[in-house]
């Protein structure tokens, strides 16, 4: 994979990479490599599209705090994000970084977005009493009493109704002030209230951001200007956040932050309503005009997506010619990309055309996410090789239903690889196989290569047992059930794992073939 930094000429204060849809994480995984081999050049912490006062729990697990791992996903997480098992690994990854180093080499952790959905909002009530009870302050009689009851702000019909919103309201404008009143008093107790001072700072201004919000929301407009309006303010929130974080960060290193393209890109942001095309400013063309030369964007682009139904494009398109290069997945200038036509797609997939092009430095091409049919039909080509899919008409237990084992020949007792998807309760649960999405690849590779991956022979691996993380990711670790016998495993490899794969693949297939040659001599023996 080429270099991000060599491609981009330097290191630019903050470095954006986008993805063109949520839910591919092919696209998470490989920007958790990114990230690691930015901290060897720097770079000191990552800023991802999620609540930024939420993130602070995810940075106090990263930290080396007492978070349990399941609250940090559960909490420190907004949109449903910390059910991404790249995003499991991205908090470990950083943890085990950061066990051992100075404060000025550590990895924080952060989210930029607002503590909102473009469809609606919380009350600030949560945020206010933090910050009240941060400067011990008891004005929760006055705080209840003005937000009153929380339907009222969590009503998702009032986005569209600005009568219905209470963003305008005597209670909310208030509201605006008793948080301004807030935010002054943090300063004026910063200087004897220093510990924990930053975590209040950001709750205040989550305050003020709902706040903001739901007066824009009361705004008496028409639904293309009204949504237009909504998102440029949830974009208007991000940028100043990022350059909150980058006042943080600004003494540590480089920050990354990575979030769906229309939120990072230089140029405005479209969307098609009732016909009509509205269009609003995002948080990257909001701050890459206020820093300039120190904000650098690389846009993600798919070509295909098991996981969310896209299919392979069509080859005059853009990402059509992307999956033309065979030093893909990776980072392609943006100068080497020709003019091609717009891939037509729903809302799901953001393709890429010539506007989002021309404002990137590069493109982050991944030519296919990776599923469980992906693999088998890898397997599947290889010559001899025949497939079995557990299912209750050949017998096999409910639990292993859907699971695949390939074989060389008619011998159906030792597979040569599987690709499960299920947990077996009291004998295999270390991988979390039961987690949404999640599949594990399983491959026999015998003494020799097992003792060169891990560096002890399989009769050993009990001693071991304990040294690995059999849920993450694109990481081979010894199969927690058969590694006595020479296997291993890869929890959902991502495409940039694909030719290691194949090698391993390889050595594999090798021994199922010799074995299948073997039984065959001897079984003509005994014939004969």
């Amino acid at each position: 994979m080429t270099t991000l930094l060599d491609l981009l000429g330097g290191s630019p204060t903050l470095l954006a990479i986008g993805e063109p849809t949520h839910g591919e994480s092919a696209l998470l995984q490989i920007r958790n490599d990114t990230f690691l081999t930015l901290a060897e050049h720097g770079y000191r912490s990552i800023a991802l599209e999620s609540d930024r006062a939420a993130g602070l729990l995810a940075d106090e697990f990263v930290d080396g705090g007492s978070v349990p791992l399941d609250r940090a996903l559960a909490e420190g997480f907004s949109h449903g994000f910390g059910a991404a098992p790249a995003n499991r690994d991205l908090l470990l990854r950083m943890r085990e970084w950061n066990a051992g180093r100075p404060a000025a080499q550590r990895l924080r952790f952060h989210g930029f977005d607002a503590p909102l959905e473009i469809e609606g909002a919380p009350s600030p009530r949560r945020h206010l009493t933090l910050v009240c009870d941060f400067l011990g302050l008891d004005r929760s009689a006055e705080i209840d009493d003005l937000v009153g009851d929380e339907a009222r702000w969590s009503d998702t019909a009032a986005v569209w109704e600005p009568g219905r919103s209470v963003g305008r309201s005597t209670d909310a404008q208030r509201l605006r002030v008793l948080a301004d009143d807030l935010l002054t008093e943090l300063f004026l107790q910063a200087h004897r209230r220093s510990a924990g001072w930053r975590a209040a700072h950001v709750h205040a201004m989550s305050a003020v951001a709902l706040l903001r919000y739901h007066a824009a929301a009361a705004t008496d407009l028409a639904p293309e200007e009204r949504f237009a309006r909504l998102a440029g303010v949830r974009d208007a929130l991000m940028a100043e956040n990022l350059l909150a974080i980058r006042a943080v960060e600004a003494d540590r290193g480089p920050t990354l932050v990575f979030a769906h393209n229309t939120h990072l890109q230089r140029h405005p942001a479209t969307m098609t309503m009732g016909g009509a095309t509205v269009s609003w400013a995002g948080a990257g063309a909001i701050v890459g005009a206020l820093l300039g030369e120190r904000y650098a964007v690389v846009v993600g682009a798919l070509g295909a997506s098991p996981a969310l139904g896209i299919d392979a494009p069509a080859a005059s398109t853009y990402e059509g010619r992307l999956q033309q290069r065979d030093d893909l997945p990776g980072y392609v200038p943006t100068a080497d990309i020709e003019p091609a036509e717009r891939r037509t797609h729903d809302y799901r997939y953001f393709p890429l055309d010539q506007a989002t092009i021309d404002n990137a430095d590069a493109v982050l091409y991944i030519p296919t996410g990776v599923d469980a049919a992906v693999l088998a039909e890898r397997i599947g080509a290889l010559p001899g090789v025949e497939q079995v899919v557990a299912s209750a008409e050949n017998g096999s237990p409910e639990a292993a239903w859907g699971d695949r084992f390939f074989h060389v020949g008619p011998d159906r007792r030792q597979p040569f690889a599987t690709i499960v998807e299920h947990d077996v309760p009291g004998f295999d649960e270390a991988g979390q196989l039961d987690r949404p999405g999640v599949f594990r690849l399983n491959l026999e590779l015998g003494r020799a290569e097992f003792e060169e991956a891990f560096g002890f022979a399989p009769a050993a691996f009990e001693e071991h047992r304990d040294d690995f993380d059999y849920a993450r990711l694109d990481t081979l670790t010894p199969h927690p059930g058969y590694a006595l016998y020479g296997f291993a495993s890869i929890v959902m490899p991502g495409p940039q794992m694909l030719p290691e794969i194949d090698r391993l693949l390889e050595i594999a297939h090798a021994r199922a073939v010799d074995r299948h040659e073997r039984a065959s001599r001897r079984a003509a023996d005994l014939r004969d």
